[in-house]
Formats: structure tokens, C-alpha cells, sequence
């Protein structure tokens, strides 16, 4: 009879997983090993039950993860998704049920979401899961695999999309601390995290809170309320705001050429709603067109220095100042305002399309299923309120102080959770080379 073969004991197994010393990426304190993951760990794939088999999931009390179930997941444990599968269905699938403490990494569409499992868990096939081991804490291949997601994506391959296999999940050199250390430098991460998490929601409550001040500030320039004291001062009777429709304050309002335009290595940039979303003008990564076909455009569909676009499709209701004499033409998806400069300035259009209560009035015309579109003669006779060119020029200047402070504000905030993110990193890459 063949004799059965011995299971390696914990030390075999460590000693077996070894990087050589030519291949280890860094050099680690003393006690620390280079391993390779696959070599102190089991992997486990996924699967997905047969979506034409209503058993196989209804009322099913088996928890069960996607990839979509960690979009914007927060935490580092979870203990079931958005679906449940049944008894039968995890019987008649390639998915397993795998142990609390199982550590789930997202291994495709996309590399790099990552969880603990909180209680017994199964997943579809676009996981790859390490079951517990007596050599690592989950919390501790936890933070390695979110400080190196880079380094996830560089084991992946493929040709439609990067996919992670298991076996090169297992290939992962993985820097292997004493338990103790471990868990003292997964105590240490989560302490530092915790206070860097506490100031980003302070900075994030800014942020959020941009887009409302905004809106105050815009609903009150056009209410008469932030030109108040300066009409006092001067001695100004109460603002005639009086509203009109756009065609009056404006010599034309058009959209971009309906007939597709022809593609061009260089010539004239042409700019769709991704060059314009931010709401301003940005020719990075733009296509061209012949000179010849810009020529041919009329003057209602060539940009100058002075007008203003406003996007019509999808992401519509962006105004965009044109304050470039550079040539450029634009997509249909887009309309060009030309000024009569007489009776309005550019920044205040400017502003007053950014104004809610005109986005709701463009939002009422908008037309569409698949994509809201706002039409272009409906565009035309929606209205703006009108002050004076004089009340006009000190609702600017206003508008243009404050909204600049503001803009400072967001702009600052934004850095500081960019600092926060790397510096989130840095710990990370700190803690991994034993420097924690």
C-alpha cells in the first residue's frame, strides 16, 4: 500500500516558500522573510451560479460577493453583498464557501479591491481569496495588498482586460514579519489611518459643502442682494431686473456643425464636452480638423475671444468662456453664444448660466431617453434676469472676489486629501520595509 504523504508542518512550509536572496525586491529587518504567497496560503477562485435558475438564488442565505460590492467600500471586514445565493446554488457552481478571516482580492474588471471576510463567504470568479494561515494576520496581507496596488496589476495579464490568476497571485513576493510585529504594525497603520481619516473628513466636509456655497452666492448676485450696499452708496434706485429671453441678448446662439467632421493629424482643434467639462476650454488631447473645413464654417460656429459655449448633451448645462483668440471649432453637442456687447458682458452671461434656477429651466426643456438633450430653439428663449451694464460690471467684480475665494478654498482642500493619500501610502510603504 502507497504510503500517504506527510503534510508539511508550519516551519516546512515557511522554509519552502522562501524567495531567494537574488530575488528579493528589498533587503528586511532582521526576523523578516521574503515569501511567496501562494507557498503559506491556499487560494480559492470563484464562481457564479446560473442566473437562469431562480433557485439558485431566491431566499438564499448564503452571502455572496462581486467585485461591485466593494465599490466604495469602506471597511476592512464584510459579511455579505447585495446578493445571497442558496444552498443548491453554491452546490451547483464553481464558487466555494471560504472561513471568516478569508482575505478577498478583486482580481479583475477592476485588480485591487480588497475585504475580510467577517463570517463564512463565497464570490464570483473575479476574486482571488487566501485563506487564513497560521503566518500572517488578515489585517496584515489586508494593508500589504492596499499599499501595493501597482504591484497587483504588474502580476496580472491579458488581452481584453488585466486579470489576476492564481497562480500568479501566488507567485507574489510577500515580506513576512513575526506575528507579533504584525500585529503591532497593523495596530500602528490603523491608529495613523484613523486620524488622517478624521481630518479628511473635516477637508471632505468642506468640499462638499463648495457647490452649495456657490449656488447661495449666485442666487443672491442675481436676486439684487449682493449689489445692495453698493447701489445705497450710489445713491441707485432698487434694481429694474427685468428678465429676457437669450436671443434678445445675444447677435446668435447656434450649436457646433450636424454633419460629421473630417479627421485631420493637425489643423484646427475640435472640441467635444470632454475638453469643455470642467467648464473650462482645455485643448489637451484634442482632434483636429482641416483648415479648410474650419474656413468653410460660418461666423455663428467660429469661437472668438468673448463668447461663451454652453453644453447641450449629456453632461449638459456647463457655460465655458471663450477667452482664447486661438481657432477652434466644436461638436454639435455644444452651443455658441455671440454677445451683443452692448447690453451684456461675458461674465456675467457667464455666471448666469451658471445660476440653478436656470439649469432647472434648461432641465425642463431637456429632451431624451437615453441622453438628456437641451434643444437649441428652446435654449434661445429661456431667460436670464438683466441688470444695467453698470450694476452688471459690480456683480461681476463681486461675483468674481468671492467665487475666486471660494475657488481657493476648493483648490486647497483637494491638495490636502491629495496629501492625505500619499501620505496614507507612505505609511504603507513604511510599514512594509519594516520602518514603521
Amino acid at each position: 500500500m502507497a504510503k500517504k504523504k506527510q503534510e508539511m508542518t508550519p516551519e516546512e512550509r515557511l522554509a519552502a516558500a522562501l524567495v531567494p536572496g537574488e530575488e528579493q525586491p528589498y533587503q528586511l529587518p532582521e526576523g523578516w522573510k521574503w515569501v511567496y504567497l501562494g507557498k503559506i496560503t491556499t487560494i480559492v477562485g470563484g464562481g457564479t451560479p446560473s442566473s437562469s435558475h431562480p433557485e439558485y438564488y431566491d431566499g438564499g442565505e448564503v452571502p455572496w460577493i462581486t467585485p461591485a460590492d466593494l465599490s466604495n467600500y469602506h471597511e476592512v471586514y464584510i459579511s455579505r453583498g447585495k446578493k445571497n445565493i442558496t444552498e443548491q446554488g453554491l452546490a451547483k457552481s464553481s464558487t466555494k464557501l471560504m472561513p471568516p478571516n478569508t482575505v478577498l482580492l478583486s482580481s479583475r474588471a477592476p485588480i485591487g479591491y480588497v475585504a475580510i471576510a467577517e463570517n463564512d463567504i463565497c464570490t464570483n470568479q473575479g476574486f482571488k481569496s487566501f485563506l487564513p494561515s497560521v503566518h500572517f494576520e488578515p489585517r496584515y496581507l489586508y494593508w500589504f495588498f492596499k499599499g501595493n496596488q501597482t504591484l497587483l496589476t504588474q502580476y496580472a495579464s491579458g488581452t481584453t482586460f488585466l486579470e489576476l490568476s492564481a497562480r500568479r497571485a501566488g507567485e507574489i513576493k510577500f515580506p513576512i514579519a513575526p506575528i507579533s510585529e504584525q500585529q503591532r504594525l497593523v495596530a500602528r497603520i490603523e491608529s495613523l489611518f484613523a486620524k488622517l481619516d478624521a481630518a479628511k473628513e473635516k477637508v471632505q466636509s468642506v468640499l462638499d459643502d463648495h457647490e452649495t456655497r456657490k449656488a447661495a452666492l449666485l442666487h443672491d448676485a442675481f436676486a439684487g442682494k449682493l449689489t445692495a450696499k453698493w447701489r445705497k452708496e450710489y445713491e441707485i434706485d432698487a434694481p429694474a431686473y427685468r428678465s429676457v429671453v437669450l436671443a434678445e441678448v445675444c447677435d446668435s446662439i447656434f450649436d457646433g456643425d450636424h454633419m460629421p467632421p473630417p479627421k485631420s493629424s493637425s489643423g484646427i482643434p475640435f472640441l467635444v464636452i470632454s475638453n469643455v467639462n470642467t467648464g473650462k476650454l482645455n485643448f489637451s488631447d484634442t482632434r483636429f480638423v482641416p483648415q479648410d473645413y474650419y474656413d468653410a464654417l460660418t461666423d455663428t460656429r467660429k469661437p472668438q475671444n468673448g463668447d461663451v459655449l454652453y453644453t447641450l448633451v449629456g453632461t449638459y448645462g456647463i457655460p465655458v468662456l471663450v477667452d482664447t483668440d486661438r481657432a477652434f471649432c466644436f461638436q454639435r453637442h455644444m452651443a455658441l453664444l455671440k454677445l451683443k456687447k452692448d447690453v451684456i458682458l461675458q461674465r456675467y452671461l457667464w455666471y448666469a448660466l451658471q445660476e440653478k434656477n436656470f439649469y432647472r429651466k434648461a432641465t425642463k426643456i431637456a429632451k431624451g431617453t437615453a441622453q438628456l438633450t437641451v434643444p437649441i430653439k428652446g435654449l434661445r428663449q429661456l431667460t436670464i434676469p438683466m441688470a444695467s451694464l453698470l450694476e452688471q460690471q459690480e456683480i461681476v467684480r463681486i461675483l468674481d472676489r468671492l467665487l475666486g475665494r471660494e475657488e481657493l478654498v476648493r483648490q486647497s482642500a483637494e491638495s490636502v486629501l491629495e496629501t492625505i493619500d500619499r501620505m496614507k501610502q507612505s505609511i504603507l510603504a513604511r510599514a512594509f520595509r519594516g520602518e514603521l
